[in-house]
Formats: structure tokens, C-alpha cells, sequence
């Protein structure tokens, strides 16, 4: 079992950056590759990032490459996303979710562990 807890959601205005993180407890974190999802009010829930067990690839879907950064802290059983430049189409609640498998994995299907999401809003 891995219980996984986000935080760093809140509001900030377009153009401006904001620091999610995860913190995960329970089996070892490195054994899973991590995942940011984000749903917004209406909308399915939707990949946004991942990372790789031991942190050394990552993945984006293409509305966020170039602005968001997942980066990871084994030591300190965290993973974190960076998003700078946001959007109001950001908003969402982001969740994060860790998965056995070894490669990249887009479908929340593939995540066996989730938190119970952080809300990000972006106003214009």
C-alpha cells in the first residue's frame, strides 16, 4: 500500500508559477514511477506528467511541455510539479498517482495508487 498526499494547490493570476507536491509513505517510493493527472469541473480527468522510478526521464502531455516540470526526491519520498506561466485553463484539481509500470504511462488505469487531489485555480 502507498498512501500518497498532494499540496501546494491555491490561486494565482495568469502568468504566474505555483510548486505542487506529493508526499508518499508506505512501500518504497522508488519501486513506482509517478504521475500528475489534473481534472477540471466537467471534464475527464486528464495525464499531465511523468516520471520515471529513478527520476532520469520524465514525459509531458503537449499542452503543458516547455512550462511544467515534474522532478522527484527519493530521499525524501516526494515527487513534485512545477507549472510556471499558468493559465486559466489550468484549473483543475491535480492528483497525483504512482504505478508499477515501468515505462511511460498516460491512462489513469495503468496507476494503482492516487491522492485525493489539490486545487490549482488560475485567474485572468
Amino acid at each position: 500500500q502507498v498512501q500518497l498526499v498532494e499540496s501546494g494547490g491555491g490561486s494565482v493570476q495568469a502568468g504566474g508559477s505555483l510548486t505542487l507536491s506529493c508526499a508518499a509513505s508506505g512501500r518504497t517510493f522508488s519501486s513506482y514511477a509517478m504521475g500528475w493527472f489534473r481534472q477540471a469541473p466537467g471534464k475527464e480527468r486528464e495525464f499531465v506528467a511523468w516520471i520515471s522510478r529513478g527520476g532520469g526521464n520524465t514525459y509531458y502531455a503537449d499542452s503543458v511541455k516547455g512550462r511544467f516540470t515534474i522532478s522527484r526526491d527519493n530521499a525524501k519520498n516526494t515527487v513534485y510539479l512545477h507549472m510556471n506561466s499558468l493559465k486559466p485553463e489550468n484549473t483543475a484539481v491535480y492528483y497525483c498517482a504512482a504505478t508499477s509500470w515501468g515505462t511511460v504511462v498516460r491512462g489513469a488505469a495503468a496507476y494503482e495508487y492516487w491522492g485525493v487531489g489539490t486545487q490549482v485555480t488560475v485567474s485572468s
